[in-house]
């Protein structure tokens, strides 16, 4: 937690060397100064802080690349657009020069606040500056929903948690469902952080990894997770079998039932997807 907030204020004093003054984080303190906080705001508290028109920063947590933006519109999330081309430029260079609807776990500054957030990088819909960006892109909070639903988007969600250092203490509470949710949010959105930490494990990691890298997208309906029965609160070791449509680069749309073993040591201990039965369902009939 220390190294992260330590390497957060090096960030901060690179982006802003001139208006943007930080405590030192001594060492031995095991406090955080209340403007290096990045907050977890909902979606309700942030479109007051940042209402229409409204211009901020963007700091990419991956990189530490950061770019200013104003908000143009957005009732449940914030329809946002990059200020000049040069933070058009900027954005894209997060995206490996190559707009795309990927998560990104970042962080918005706003004044002397932080607050933890989740962008895409396509550009849709109108766009209204001179900024070389043909379009908005979204950026959501807790409790943001997309425009064609009423309900929080699991791969956003999942990056606001990273970005606002909360992902750890959320998959240490998740059950074999949510979990599943998650790994499809690792897979869909190119994570392989997030896929580690979910996975067992395992002496042939390799080989599962170069499976991972043909799927370039994963869907398991809610549906399918709800039918699922498991053994209890006690368990150990589940066993949950969904239908799950998958796109692979060699071989196109698939659609395969797969039966994910997710297991503990303990009771108190977090559940985790064991890899090596999870390839031996994928590689299954092949």
């Amino acid at each position: 937690m220390k190294s992260f907030y330590k390497t957060l204020v090096i960030i901060l004093m690179m982006i802003f060397p001139v208006n943007y003054h930080v405590k030192a984080v001594e060492e031995e303190s095991n406090t955080v100064p209340l403007n290096l906080r990045i907050n977890m705001l909902p979606w309700q508290e942030v479109t007051t802080i940042l209402p229409n028109k409204t211009t901020f920063t963007i700091i990419d947590f991956e990189t530490g690349l950061s770019f200013h933006v104003q908000r143009r519109a957005g009732k449940s999330h914030a329809d946002v657009q990059p200020l000049t081309k040069k933070d058009t430029k900027t954005m894209k260079e997060i995206y490996n020069n190559k707009w795309s609807w990927k998560r990104r776990a970042v962080i918005v500054k706003i004044n002397d606040q932080l607050i933890a957030a989740s962008m895409h990088g396509m550009p849709h819909g109108a766009g209204a500056l001179n900024n070389g960006f043909p379009g908005h892109f979204c950026v959501h909070f807790i409790g943001s929903t997309t425009h064609r639903s009423n309900k929080e988007d699991p791969a956003h969600k999942i990056m606001i948690l990273k970005a606002g250092n909360q992902l750890d203490n959320y998959l240490s509470k998740v059950n074999p469902q949510e979990l599943i949710q998650t790994f499809a949010v690792a897979i869909n959105q190119e994570d392989d952080y997030l896929l580690d930490q979910i996975l067992t494990k395992s002496d042939h990691q390799q080989d599962f990894n170069e499976l991972v890298k043909d799927i370039t997208r994963i869907d398991i309906s809610e549906k399918e997770l709800l039918k699922s029965q498991l053994e209890g609160d006690h368990a150990q070791l589940v066993k949950v079998p969904v239908v799950v449509k998958i796109m692979t680069k060699e071989d196109g749309r698939l659609k395969k039932e797969i039966s994910f073993t997710i297991q503990r040591i303990g009771l108190t201990d977090r559940w985790l997807i064991n890899r090596d039965e999870l390839y031996e369902e994928f590689i299954a009939g092949e």
